[in-house]
């Protein structure tokens, strides 16, 4: 029996890296067959043009670009922005064929409510300055990634738990999960702020979120959709509001992810702006 689907305004999904032997492609393929929804941003490194190969990429991997595209004929607008694993899109930016269309950052309103979305890449100063490192680095990652299929088989047979080796290691370079707010985080809210929108929506570093994060400017609602990976995430949009799933394929189901609140630290230049405010004030 097929799984009940879920009407939902918009769906936000990224980092499925079709194409590796990491990527948890039937998982995404499970999660796609439970929605409908009106709007699907395919938010970069859909597929993993950097680590592709023409001797690996199997049946479920075609099936969730198969479905992928048979949600377009039922209906879905699907906005693919591409990431730095699959910037040959980039390319085509633009390109609309009325349910399909390819850009390299959208604002969705949605009940009068405005979301930045883009991947992220462009913030990350590693890509920006070291494209060989980062392309370095995914190759790191790939065999980290087979480390850890041999690794979950041994604790498979002896009943333990399965681990996510590189979802441990990123948390260590980024400082750690109880960090407030990465760098990275911090940036594109900064930004997005200045901006006026409501929301900001990124993928990119695999971490998935949701924050309300404060400065002096203002406030932003910080979203990043995570990856199919390690954490098998989505946004989805319903009841006025993004909410952050998190896949279940044992149970056929998604959970929400807790919310939170966050206050970034003044800039220097955000120091100057509020005291020229007040000082034209008084």
């Amino acid at each position: 029996m097929s799984p009940k689907k879920r009407n939902l305004k918009a769906v936000v999904i990224s980092d499925a890296h079709l194409g590796t032997y990491s990527s948890k492609a039937n998982q995404l393929h499970s999660y796609l067959k439970t929605i409908q929804p009106e709007t699907l941003v395919l938010n970069g490194d859909i597929v993993d043009v950097w680590r592709f190969s023409r001797r690996y990429f199997p049946t479920s991997h075609l099936r969730v670009i198969r479905y992928l595209f048979k949600l377009a004929e039922r209906g879905t607008k699907i906005i693919f922005i591409p990431g730095n694993h699959d910037e040959v899109g980039r390319r085509f930016t633009g390109v609309d064929f009325g349910h399909f269309r390819i850009d390299n950052k959208i604002v969705l309103t949605l009940d009068g409510k405005s979301s930045w979305i883009f991947h992220g890449d462009v913030f990350d100063v590693v890509m920006h300055h070291s494209k060989w490192l980062a392309k370095m680095g995914a190759m790191g990652y790939g065999i980290l990634s087979g480390i850890n299929r041999m690794v979950n088989r041994f604790l498979q047979f002896f009943g333990k738990s399965p681990v996510s080796l590189a979802a441990k290691i990123k948390d260590k370079v980024k400082g750690g999960k109880k960090e407030a707010v990465t760098d990275f985080e911090a940036m594109v809210s900064r930004l997005a702020i200045r901006k006026g929108y409501h929301y900001v929506i990124c993928g990119h570093i695999h971490r998935p979120a949701k924050k309300r994060i404060k400065s002096a400017s203002g406030a932003i609602t910080y979203l990043n959709s995570g990856d199919w990976v390690d954490h098998m995430t989505a946004l989805e949009y319903e009841n006025n509001d993004w909410h952050l799933r998190y896949w279940n394929q044992e149970e056929n189901d998604s959970s929400e992810d807790p919310y939170e609140e966050e206050i970034l630290s003044e800039t220097l230049e955000d120091v100057f702006s509020r005291a020229f405010r007040e000082i034209l004030k008084s």
